[in-house]
């Protein structure tokens, strides 16, 4: 079996992030011809400067769609989650760690159900902080959307870049 193509073919199909161990276990491939094959697939997308890229975030892999053509997204697939709901995580996202009352005020009674959503998705960890939650963005949530990186700054500026170059939509 060819390394790259499995790799791809890995990556192609996988909604989460793999890591080359998980990779190499599954197809029964060694992990450094993996992590070749891996690094050889990013360079390739990046030098004919493919719609689609290999993310890194942390440990973890992950094909997607660059930045720049998320707008035809919408165009041809079905929205995994409501405008409404998108917005709460941009809320979260944007003022983490933020308390889930704070969120009540700006975003009304919907934010209980978004919250619950949002946590059962994986894109938002809640703790305990009196008689609310406090709500930060998780790994999941950046490698979804592909930021790059966990840091609460460079989240903040991945938004600022999408709400820049998106046009405006209604809110619900």
């Amino acid at each position: 079996m060819d390394a790259k193509r499995a790799a791809e073919a890995a990556l192609f199909s996988s909604a989460e992030g793999l890591r080359i161990s998980e990779i190499s276990q599954r197809t029964g491939i060694p992990e450094e011809d993996i992590r070749t094959a891996v690094m050889d697939l990013r360079r390739e997308y990046d030098e004919r400067d493919s719609a689609i890229m290999i993310s890194k975030v942390g440990s973890e892999y992950r094909m997607m769609l660059r930045t720049e053509y998320s707008d035809f997204t919408g165009k041809f697939a079905k929205a995994e989650m409501p405008a409404g709901v998108m917005r709460t995580l941009s809320t979260i996202a944007y003022n983490q760690p933020v308390l889930q009352s704070a969120l009540l005020k700006t975003r009304g009674p919907r934010t209980y159900d978004d919250v619950h959503r949002l946590i059962e998705m994986g894109f938002v960890s809640g703790k305990k902080s009196g008689q609310t939650l406090e709500l930060t963005t998780t790994n999941k949530f950046s490698e979804y959307f592909g930021i790059g990186s966990t840091r609460k700054s460079d989240i903040r500026a991945w938004i600022e870049a999408q709400a820049k170059n998106s046009p405006q939509g209604q809110d619900e």
